[in-house]
């Protein structure tokens, strides 16, 4: 685990980009046929889901998990 301290402008933009992929993800996933590839897609895709959910967490309440 790590901690990275962002500005809110940086923030905004890395949400921005997680956003975009998420979304570029969802297109690319129903056009493939491949299953291994489909497969390997929904796991970036999660992936991507997950980062995106933990930058939205205000930084008192990451901070407070921290502590517990």
């Amino acid at each position: 685990m790590f901690t990275i301290h962002l500005k809110e402008d940086e923030k905004a933009i890395l949400l921005e980009m997680l956003e975009s992929c998420i979304s570029d993800l969802k297109s690319e996933i129903s056009d493939t046929d491949n299953l291994e590839y489909k497969t390997m897609l929904k796991g970036r895709k999660a992936i991507l889901i997950k980062l995106y959910e933990t930058f939205q967490i205000p930084e008192v309440e990451t901070a407070i998990s921290r502590i517990n």
